[in-house]
């Protein structure tokens, strides 16, 4: 099996590191007006300096147009300069949120065992059109929802021997819950794992 690398949610991993603004493309500098003139793009070209962005931007992660034109907004280009830059983006593929939805479901439910409901969740945030989330959550389909919620179970059910019961069910059920799997789901494999291990886990749906 092809090992795939998680695609880490850059807002999961707390502030990005900082950058100085020393001389950079859009800080103000301490050196002289030539060398600021060779790092910034002319103030009067604001086409030039959205593409600089853009380009800056999407060199480290993959973005949708959408966070795209929120950094364009923060830093005062003009919403028809953006719109026209992002437009370009998209037209030679550089901006392709289908394929960005994509790779983030495979990615995200692979690397974190994130169901449905949590990956359209993350994808809203983004900007993601609606339509287009829709079809890229489609690729998972339930059973290979629920064979991953029951590697997720295994992982964890170690972890929890020695609780009681009720806190078992408590804990392993809500970890499932906070990655978007459905409650009846949740509970079926619970279930299924806890009477596994020779747990009395009959009234674990009225619960």
């Amino acid at each position: 099996m092809t090992r795939r690398t998680e695609w880490a949610d850059p807002e999961e991993q707390g502030p990005q590191r900082a950058r100085s603004r020393r001389g950079g493309p859009d800080g103000a500098g301490d050196g002289t007006d030539s060398s600021r003139a060779e790092k910034e793009p002319s103030p009067q070209d604001p086409a030039e300096r959205a593409r600089a962005i853009c380009l800056r931007l999407l060199t480290g992660t993959p973005r949708t147009r959408k966070q795209l034109a929120d950094a364009l907004k923060k830093r005062e280009i003009p919403d028809e300069v953006s719109e026209e830059v992002l437009s370009r983006f998209e037209e030679v593929g550089l901006i392709n949120d289908a394929a960005f939805a994509d790779a983030w479901v495979e990615s995200r439910h692979h690397g974190r065992g994130l169901a449905r409901r949590a990956l359209a969740r993350e994808l809203r945030t983004k900007g993601v059109d609606s339509s287009v989330i829709d079809e890229a959550v489609a690729q998972l389909d339930s059973d290979r929802e629920e064979e991953t919620a029951r590697e997720l179970v295994a992982r964890k059910l170690r972890s929890t021997r020695g609780l009681d019961r009720d806190r078992r069910l408590r804990r392993l059920a809500g970890m499932l819950a906070r990655k978007g799997y459905p409650e009846g789901m949740a509970l079926r494999v619970v279930r299924q794992a806890l009477e596994q291990e020779g747990e009395d886990a009959d009234d674990l749906y009225e619960m």
